[in-house]
């Protein structure tokens, strides 16, 4: 499925969309080129699961944790990894026990979209906005029109 994001309420309305049905253990795989927005929408993700304040984007700490959400969260981004197989010596797994993940260049950890709650999302830029290219796994069929 292909959603236009022209401008920034695009992109919260899709945050929010996506907050409204995301459930612990879920996966939102976030793609695209630098510049695409994928910092963006994990942002308004977070902003509809209830975080207020600064997110960082976790480009440097790879991992940032937000547990006081209706959903706990744990937002990370593969950028500055090697090989998938570093994601083991993150403790990836331990930081997403009750919690969903939101994942920026998912690629770089191995990828998602062999689990059935992963959302993946592939952003692009268009013109002035961007678009978004989303593949639901199996446990978002349901929750996905």
């Amino acid at each position: 499925m292909r959603l236009a994001l022209p401008d920034l309420d695009a992109m919260d309305a899709l945050g929010a969309r996506i907050a409204d049905k995301l459930r612990p253990g879920d996966v939102v795989a976030l793609s695209g080129t630098l510049g695409t927005g994928k910092t963006t929408l994990a942002r308004a993700i977070l902003a509809a699961l209830g975080h207020e304040g600064e997110v960082p984007s976790p480009t440097y700490t790879i991992i940032e944790t937000y547990d006081a959400l209706r959903v706990p969260l744990v937002h990370a981004d593969f950028y500055r990894l090697d090989d998938p197989s570093e994601v083991d010596e993150l403790g990836l797994d331990d930081y997403r026990e009750g919690a969903a993940l939101l994942a920026e260049w998912p690629d770089h950890a191995g990828g998602f979209a062999h689990e059935a709650g992963c959302l993946s999302i592939a952003l692009e830029k268009v013109g002035e906005g961007r678009e978004a290219v989303v593949t639901p796994g199996a446990n978002w069929q349901s929750r996905w029109p």
